[in-house]
């Protein structure tokens, strides 16, 4: 893994965002195609700065024009906002109650740390690949209900850059939702509730939702390898309290018995499924298969943080901004092979800067040799590792194009029959 000196970075970033910062792209994404008049210009951007210097309510009037700021403030975070009834520049200039969020994309930040109850590998901001599997099986829980549930398709998803991940949802039906809206379909996909005094998070029915059940299928495949092995989860009586402080007390002292007599978790984990699906209903108490999800959505459930969804005026870190501790990229995420998104391998500042280095030098050697007429000079990320996550970047931006393209199709060939029956209509009247 390539080291990083934060007290270099400074000067990295003046190269990162002189050099390898994607600006086509990111203006392509958010100008949406244009789809209505300041669309762009009415965007709000955040910029921290060096020693936590914060600028909020920044806004451009073009591509051209966010480039020359960035390359004069070089920001060490970028965070973007919504899109606002006037300019988030002149937010001072308007009438009081008049600036208001109107439009954004439904954004979902999780966050390793909200794990740091049910992980034992790491805690607080360290991750390993051990427990970066409940990003994974987040990722695939989240973004199927998106898509299967509510019928979203563009979904753009983001390695934050340290510890967790990010969620874009860019449809343009979803970027108008009201708060309310986006609070009903967070709570929706909220199951683990409850802070840190409260130790069982998850209450299911005895009839589980279908989208409780399509979400333990997915954990289903990733239980064993992560939670029995990875985790070892009832390794010990330390660990094994914690799982026995989810179910009645009515089935302790039979768990307990077999714990002991089993030496891994795999083992115990058979024994308490037994124990739970057999049991009786005996002093009111619910007993039943559906405990056994209780403890494995506890474990492994995706833990979002409602406010960022809920709140229109709510900022998320943007894509392809650098994190200042670990000086890894803000990449986006190839969901095709989210499984082998290693976020020990996405590059650091630090490694395409280098990169960069090594190739203006060859080029400098080569300069000598005459170049083909007309050829065209490569971009700069091109020549990096960044590479690879542009392109899985632009493809999510082909696809917004296109479904872009079949709307406005759509919505003209809806005109076209209007007009022709309205024509129809005349010609019978005349």
């Amino acid at each position: 893994m390539e080291s990083f000196d934060p007290t270099e970075l400074p000067e990295l970033l003046k190269l990162y965002y002189r050099r390898l910062f994607p600006y086509a792209q990111y203006y392509r994404w958010l100008n949406y195609g244009g789809v209505t008049k300041n669309y762009f210009q009415h965007r709000e951007f955040s910029f921290t700065l060096k020693d936590d210097i914060y600028v909020r309510y920044q806004s451009f009037n073009s591509q051209s024009d966010l480039e020359k700021e960035m390359q004069k403030m070089n920001p060490y975070k970028i965070d973007i906002g919504a899109v606002y009834s006037h300019r988030p520049s002149q937010h001072n200039t308007v009438k009081l109650g008049a600036f208001q969020a109107q439009e954004k994309e439904l954004v979902f930040d999780i966050d390793m740390t909200d794990y740091d109850d049910v992980r034992r590998c790491c805690s607080s901001a360290d991750i390993c690949p051990k427990c970066w599997t409940l990003m994974t099986m987040a990722m695939r829980i989240i973004d199927r209900a998106l898509k299967e549930d509510f019928g979203f398709k563009h979904c753009l998803w983001v390695y934050s850059g340290r510890r967790g991940v990010h969620c874009w949802v860019c449809d343009e039906s979803v970027r108008k939702l009201s708060s309310a809206v986006r609070s009903g379909i967070v709570e929706y996909l909220s199951l683990v509730k409850g802070g840190q005094d409260v130790k069982k998070k998850v209450h299911l029915s005895e009839k589980l939702h279908p989208f409780v059940r399509r979400s333990i299928n997915i954990i289903k495949k990733y239980f064993e390898e992560y939670a029995l092995v990875g985790q070892d989860i009832l390794e010990n009586k330390e660990n094994w309290d914690k799982i026995l402080a989810l179910v009645p007390e009515t089935l302790h002292d039979e768990l307990q018995r077999g714990f002991q007599k089993f030496h891994s978790s795999s083992q115990r984990w058979e024994h308490l499924k037994k124990v739970v699906s057999t049991s009786q209903n005996t002093k009111n108490e619910k007993c039943g298969p559906w405990l056994e999800w209780e403890i494995v959505l506890q474990y492994c459930f995706p833990r979002l943080d409602i406010n960022v969804s809920k709140g229109m005026n709510h900022l998320l870190k943007s894509p392809f901004s650098v994190h200042p501790k670990t000086g890894r990229i803000s990449v986006p995420i190839d969901f095709q092979k989210v499984d082998q998104f290693d976020p020990f391998t996405v590059p650091t500042i630090s490694a395409i800067c280098r990169e960069l280095d090594v190739v203006s030098t060859k080029e400098e050697e080569n300069a000598n040799e005459a170049e083909p007429d007309g050829k065209r000079r490569v971009r700069d990320y091109k020549k990096t590792s960044l590479a690879p996550y542009v392109k899985v970047f632009e493809q999510f931006l082909d696809n917004l194009d296109k479904s872009r393209q079949g709307e406005l199709l759509r919505k003209s060939g809806k005109s076209m029959v209007l007009s022709c029956v309205c024509r129809s209509f005349l010609v019978q009247i005349v």
